[in-house]
């Protein structure tokens, strides 16, 4: 028994893309859960001799998502996999600027996205798992605005910071298991991708920190997609994952 499994949200673009393409080694098994699936990666599977399933799914609707979630994994045959993982990747920017100028749907909508969801899936699996005689692993993407305040990224930045401390808290009831899983809320660092775009195009009157990532751009300090998914799964893969339940890929 060599299979990995990994369940991966937000893989249709950016770095969840890429840690998709990443994944796709021979003998794994991929599920994607993404609004729009990536038909590009039906034929990186086969080329690589790995199994892939992708969801179209709103992960704006946890409940559905992590219900769906739940009755896969416990149709799986007993002993399928030699290991699973969830990644908790997606995530939404609400529109920019100041909370007092904000609608309640849009940040409702990036909160059960960025963090809601995220809680829902992990639970979800957790417990389908829970009697499964292999290592698992719950690896969320944080982000250094969720220890970071930041003016008009109110939603953004609260979604983060829920999602570290939930980690923590998970972590805590995961070491007086027996098997827990080993967890980690992990900072990717500043990369190169349509959020990067959202935050650059902003007005300075309604984001006044647009400057600062004009210039990381400028000066070539973002990571490329490719480069921070490849130092992401590097940090799943150590030896000390979850040592520590709120990290920063740099570190």
């Amino acid at each position: 028994m060599t299979t990995p499994l990994t369940i991966l949200t937000g893989a249709s673009r950016g770095m969840g893309l890429a840690m998709a393409r990443q994944l796709l080694q021979p003998g794994h098994t991929l599920l994607t859960l993404s609004r729009t699936p990536n038909h590009s990666l039906s034929a990186d599977a086969a080329a690589a001799g790995a199994t892939l399933v992708q969801w179209s799914v709103d992960l704006a609707d946890a409940s559905a998502v992590a219900a769906r979630l739940s009755a896969w994994l416990a149709a799986q045959p007993h002993g399928a996999f030699a290991a699973a993982t969830l990644i908790n990747n997606a995530g939404v920017i609400p529109r920019i600027g100041p909370l007092s100028e904000a609608e309640p749907d849009d940040l409702a909508h990036a909160l059960r996205v960025g963090l809601e969801a995220p809680m829902a899936l992990t639970a979800a699996f957790l417990h389908a798992t829970a009697a499964w005689p292999v290592p698992r692993k719950v690896l969320n993407i944080s982000s250094g605005l969720g220890r970071r305040a930041m003016a008009s990224q109110a939603g953004y930045c609260a979604a983060k910071a829920g999602m570290d401390h939930f980690t923590r808290c998970l972590a805590l009831e995961e070491a007086l298991k027996p098997d827990g899983a080993r967890v980690c809320s992990l900072a990717p660092g500043v990369i190169d991708t349509d959020m990067q775009v959202q935050l650059r195009g902003a007005a300075s009157t309604a984001f006044p920190d647009v400057g600062n990532f004009i210039g990381l751009k400028d000066k070539g300090l973002l990571s490329s997609p490719d480069g921070a998914a490849a130092q992401v799964l590097g940090y799943l893969g150590r030896a000390d994952f979850g040592a520590n339940p709120v990290a920063d890929v740099r570190d």
